[in-house]
């Protein structure tokens, strides 16, 4: 029994709104108890006067103060109208939306919102004729082979072909100048042949 009223009395440093580490004291009158929470000023807050000096209170104190605690005290009719209103703070000019907000498909276009989302970001990513998405890596592919992304794996072929015809060095006379542009070719078609958009 002992032990148990020795864990009541103590007290847990974790409990919401205690604010340790000082020396306040229990602003109550005929309280020794630490001053761990804070409680609004004495002349009460003012709209935009800021919150003033915290008065600190104990536990069992700053409840008793919570719960007497009136915010309107003080206050006109008018003051108190003006807190109330359901767009308080809302009278305050917003920033302009960006340029290119319009990107975005209107949502009163699709019936679930889901598929709006979905549809901006096929917008983003462009799509395969059988619906595969395109990666990055696919898409710089698409990009260096100049194929759209609606092309079949029989237009994928013809223009790897045709692009090696154009920069291997035997059909230019030995030129080496498109070595760098036959790599880029034949690494482009190696990503896109495997791809599930060109099965």
């Amino acid at each position: 029994m002992a032990d148990e009223g020795q864990g009541q009395a103590r007290r847990s440093p974790r409990f919401h709104g205690r604010v340790g580490g000082g020396d306040r004291r229990c602003e109550w009158d005929a309280c020794g108890e630490a001053g761990e929470f804070r409680a609004p000023p004495r002349e009460g807050r003012r709209p935009g006067d800021g919150p003033g000096a915290w008065r600190w209170f104990c536990l069992d104190h700053v409840r008793e103060f919570n719960g007497g605690y009136n915010f309107f005290e003080g206050m006109s009719m008018e003051e108190i109208e003006r807190e109330q209103r359901p767009f308080a703070g809302w009278e305050r000019e917003t920033r302009a939306f960006a340029a290119n907000a319009g990107a975005t498909p209107r949502w009163a276009d699709f019936v679930d919102p889901l598929d709006a989302i979905g549809a901006k970001f096929a917008r983003e990513r462009p799509a395969a004729a059988n619906g595969h998405l395109f990666g990055e890596a696919e898409r710089r592919a698409l990009k260096v082979l100049g194929l759209a992304p609606d092309a079949d794996r029989r237009a994928l072929r013809q223009r790897y072909a045709d692009l090696l015809r154009r920069y291997h060095p035997d059909r230019n006379g030995g030129d080496r100048a498109h070595e760098k542009a036959l790599r880029d070719v034949i690494a482009a078609y190696t990503a896109l042949k495997s791809s599930p958009a060109f099965a």
